[in-house]
């Protein structure tokens, strides 16, 4: 970690790095060490036992409860025999976070000794506090009872903390005592459901791939983050409550050079990247990549494809194990959405898409696109999903902490909209007007020295500016924050292509009638798709989405752009989105509901955690600093007239600095004005924070921060952009 003394401009370094360099000899040997599966699992388990329980696993069949003792069993001994004392339900309340309540697996007998106990029913259900988690309404706080439900589809792990306990833990699901979700876990199993089932009623009218018994989502959740000294971090108080800064003024150099993206990553934090990478395997997360990404102190790891419900849950895990890691070397790791600004931001890009248990990508275009038609089906259900529900996708990802960073120069606009690429236009060209010419070829590319192969060139150009963007065989959903989880937004998402799915199913189901032969079901196939494209290619836009040029023209195309959380979070409410998830038992309109208010909630106490350490920030630090250089420059400008000396210059000096002060003032009272307002609902206090809170403070940092660069640096009580984010 780094020195840093209580005199904030002593000399400051970063220690050297204790520990060497994690290498990986085999990494067959680590790659899931942790986790109750695959060879782990069918070396303790009876092959009956086995069979049955990878039944549930890989094909989503019920899980029979007569092979709970067995498992658990396993299960125990296997966890203690790797040091485990303890178990615990790990869940995903409706928090943000994950939760667990550990248990000793040491259970006290009346003779006075004690056995190590585990049992079927203890594995299968727990009984956590419903009350004290959010609940929307559907618990009141006298009513505490909930239930946690395991979750065999995803592999129970064992969790080791920075002291060296291990904690067996077991993927769940959260339930009130009356069977309503209270998780994020519980809505995104049922929207899997709800995709694969609509997904194979496609499959079914092509008869393409008759080995196939399920469709399955697979995802990829790229995770960017900043790195600052741990020191430093805590010496800033919005930092440590918040996540963000709250005030800074932007240094002499940032990100302006562009050299550090993909730039060489400095040793100390390659140490903790190799930590990082070394713990994730032995969950049983196949990291793939590492790198800087564009601003000073940012960067980025991601993972390959997965089954996407292991996916969320190894999400949760990497975020923990990114936070506890960078403790380990000196480090915090800062997840919040826009922790500085004037600075890039980070997201979490979550790269899905759609394939059968047999393993075939139902987003692979494969040669001839444009007569694939079962793919052209897929791809032309995502278009109606995120045109007609593309509201409904903005609120998924509606927080507080993304509303900084939504239509920022790094990051995606509201405006939901769909790049595909030149390919796929030209595909849907010809499908609209019904020729039937070629798949465009990317060719390959001359790079002008005969030394230097001829490399392919893709058919598509990439677009960072596109919030859900098709990149090959998959589409990025990349306006997803980098601090939230990715459960919701992909709940959401499945949601609306299993309703998309069901609709174009339907379609062709009536216009080729029962048993058609393949020129028919062809004709219906290629009508149908004609009119989706026609109705919802609005949604595709492949130029610069940061441009003015785009807010203009997708206004005149009537794509709507929900410019704020209060905005977005007002369509949970809406009668089309009750009957989507509804029509598809995702979530019951009392579990929309409780989600609606839930999220409005926790938009509301984030804006006034914040303003409240603003004020606490600007009135303990910032101004009595100010007042100190005020002070100074009164004494100053007074021993130079005692001395008889006119010093003009300088009394403006102490004039403008003055007024600075006395604006400091005034801002930090608006700020406590608009937070202290009375609002009779959340829903209006939601909009009142945004139209009132957010400018005040806005107005606040501004004066703070041209303050910075006016007060001297030794009395400047906060560690500043520079410090945070190029001292390595």
């Amino acid at each position: 970690m780094a020195e840093f003394t209580t005199d904030r401009r002593a000399a400051w370094r970063p220690a050297p790095v204790r520990g060497a360099r994690v290498s990986f000899e085999r990494a067959s040997d680590i790659f899931g060490s942790h986790t109750f599966a695959g060879e782990t699992m069918l070396r303790r388990l009876p092959p009956d036992v086995h069979a049955a329980l990878q039944r549930t696993m890989r094909h989503g069949t019920a899980l029979d409860p007569a092979i709970a003792n067995a498992v658990a069993q396993a299960m125990r001994d296997w966890a203690i025999e790797h040091g485990a004392t303890h178990y615990c339900h790990w869940f995903q309340p409706l928090t943000g976070s994950t939760a667990e309540k550990h248990d000793a697996f040491l259970s006290p007998q009346p003779d006075g000794t004690a056995i190590e106990k585990f049992s079927g029913s203890q594995l299968i259900q727990g009984e956590p506090d419903a009350s004290s988690f959010p609940s929307g309404g559907i618990r009141d706080t006298y009513e505490a009872r909930g239930y946690t439900a395991w979750d065999a589809t995803s592999p129970a792990f064992l969790l080791e903390n920075t002291c060296g306990q291990v904690t067996l833990c077991i993927p769940t699901v959260f339930v009130s005592w009356t069977g309503e979700a209270l998780d994020k876990k519980t809505p995104l199993l049922r929207s899997l459901q709800a995709v694969g089932r609509q997904a194979m009623r496609i499959l079914r009218l092509f008869g393409s791939d008759r080995s196939a018994t399920q469709v399955v989502v697979t995802l990829g959740c790229e995770q960017e983050y900043f790195l600052v000294d741990r020191e430093l971090r805590q010496a800033r108080l919005d930092l440590a409550i918040t996540g963000r800064t709250l005030v800074g003024a932007a240094p002499p150099r940032g990100q302006q050079l562009h050299d550090h993206y993909f730039g060489a990553i400095p040793d100390r934090v390659l140490d903790f990247m190799a930590e990082v990478e070394e713990r994730l395997f032995r969950l049983g997360i196949p990291i793939k990549t590492r790198h800087n990404e564009v601003a000073p102190g940012q960067y980025e790891l991601a993972p390959t494809f997965e089954n996407a419900n292991v996916a969320v849950d190894h999400q949760m895990l990497t975020m923990y194990v990114l936070r506890t890691s960078a403790e380990r070397h000196g480090f915090a790791c800062l997840m919040h959405e826009k922790p500085f600004a004037g600075v890039n931001g980070s997201g979490k890009h979550n790269n899905w898409s759609l394939s059968t248990d047999a393993g075939a990508n139902l987003l692979d275009p494969r040669e001839d696109t444009h007569s694939n038609l079962e793919f052209l089906v897929f791809l032309s259900a995502v278009l109606m999903a995120v045109d007609t529900h593309a509201p409904l996708l903005r609120a998924s990802i509606a927080t507080a902490a993304n509303d900084h960073r939504l239509g920022a120069n790094e990051a995606p606009p509201a405006i939901m909209s769909v790049y595909l690429g030149e390919m796929l236009e030209a595909v849907l060209d010809q499908l609209v007007s019904g020729e039937r010419r070629r798949t465009p070829n990317g060719g390959s590319l001359d790079l002008g020295a005969m030394t230097l192969p001829q490399i392919p060139r893709h058919t598509s150009d990439r677009n960072r500016t596109s919030p859900f963007a098709f990149t090959g065989n998959k589409f990025e959903f990349r306006a997803v924050g980098s601090s939230q989880p990715v459960a919701w937004p992909i709940t959401v998402l499945n949601t609306i292509v299993a309703e998309a799915l069901g609709e174009i199913a339907g379609r062709i189901e009536k216009k080729a009638g029962r048993s058609p032969t393949a020129a028919k079901l062809e004709a219906a196939v290629r009508s149908v798709l004609r009119e989706v494209v026609e109705k919802h290619r609005r949604i595709v836009f492949d130029g610069d989405g940061y441009s003015a040029a785009w807010h203009a023209e997708s206004e005149k195309r009537g794509l709507p752009n929900l410019r704020s959380t209060p905005e977005a979070l007002e369509v949970l409410r809406g009668r089309e989105a009750k009957a989507l998830f509804a029509r598809h038992g995702v979530l019951t309109e009392r579990e929309l509901d409780a989600r609606a208010e839930i999220l409005v909630h926790q938009y509301v106490l984030t804006m006034e955690i914040e303003a409240r350490t603003l004020v606490s920030l600007l009135r303990q630090q910032v101004l009595p600093a100010a007042i100190r250089h005020q002070t100074e420059l009164a004494e100053s400008v007074a021993a130079t007239q005692a001395a008889g000396v006119e010093c003009p210059d300088a009394e403006e000096a102490l004039r403008a600095f003055a007024r600075q002060v006395a604006a400091l003032r005034a801002a930090i009272v608006a700020v406590e004005k608009a937070e202290s307002k009375s609002v009779p609902s959340a829903e209006r206090r939601a909009r009142q924070i945004r139209d009132e809170l957010v400018p005040a403070m806005t107005a606040a940092r501004a004066v703070a921060d041209e303050l910075e660069r006016t007060i001297p640096a030794d009395l400047w009580p906060l560690p500043t952009y520079a410090e945070m984010l190029l001292v390595r």
